[in-house]
């Protein structure tokens, strides 16, 4: 699980992707319970406050989070909402406070047309702004680049697919790894109002001898307005023990 908006994601795939100068504010909490590999079962608490600026071609975006997490063994490292680093301690301890910020940029180098699908490459900064001394973070930024493709079928399904790596920030004594980040699934507008999203989320680990996360997600979007406005409901399945056993979110976004 990468908890960095899954959800915000998703609901830009079907909604946004075609719209011109718009403003997009959203908030989409989530919970995610599971072990991560550790020997405890963690409960995190991801409540994602985003703001897009999307062009026809160019998307930025502004994501800060806050997070609570119940369970986490002392020691233990998180960062971008899931586990980064792991220990053997057998004391957990309940914290709270902001996450890492992320920027992003996607740019729609090559449009879709006829067969061809959009081509749209990224780059994304996570800043090293959780409080390393309760957990939430490493301190450290991290930079990911990558690409994405999309495309329609029959007007109603949207194909998309996202392959990127990132250099990760490791303190002292971690060694941290750079990883690869990969995703690919399909939107389908059962209506105009209506779009389930069905997706798979994968990664490498950050620490060296762990399971990387794996996911499984099913999304709905419901537009109140044309513009995009609405509010998503999404759940997440684990599918390695480097992610979350189970999770789910439900939040919206207001488009002006």
């Amino acid at each position: 699980m990468r908890l960095r908006g899954i959800g915000a994601v998703l609901c830009f795939l079907c909604q946004s992707a075609w719209a011109a100068n718009t403003w997009t504010i959203g908030n989409i909490p989530a919970y995610y319970r599971g072990t991560y590999g550790t020997g405890q079962t963690i409960g995190i608490f991801y409540d994602p406050t985003f703001l897009q600026y999307h062009t026809k071609t160019l998307r930025l975006k502004l994501t800060i989070p806050y997070m609570s997490v119940s369970n986490l063994p002392v020691g233990t490292t998180l960062t971008n909402g899931t586990v980064s680093t792991r220990t053997s301690s057998t004391t957990t301890q309940t914290v709270s406070g902001w996450g890492d910020v992320w920027l992003a940029a996607h740019d729609t180098v090559i449009p879709e047309r006829g067969l061809r699908p959009a081509i749209v490459p990224y780059a994304k900064v996570k800043l090293g702004t959780a409080q390393v001394s309760k957990g939430l973070g490493t301190g450290k930024n991290d930079y990911e680049f990558g690409v994405g493709i999309n495309t329609t079928i029959a007007t109603n399904m949207f194909p998309f697919a996202h392959v990127g790596y990132r250099f990760v920030g490791s303190p002292a004594g971690q060694q941290l790894r750079d990883i690869a980040t990969y995703d690919a699934g399909v939107s389908v507008a059962i209506t105009n109002q209506s779009i389930w999203t069905f997706m798979y989320s994968g990664g490498q680990s950050e620490q060296s001898g762990y399971a990387g996360p794996s996911d499984a997600i099913v999304a709905w979007n419901y537009n109140v307005t044309s513009a995009g406005s609405g509010f998503q409901v999404y759940l997440d399945k684990g599918l390695s023990n480097g992610s979350a056993q189970l999770g789910g979110g439900v939040g919206g976004q207001i488009v002006f």
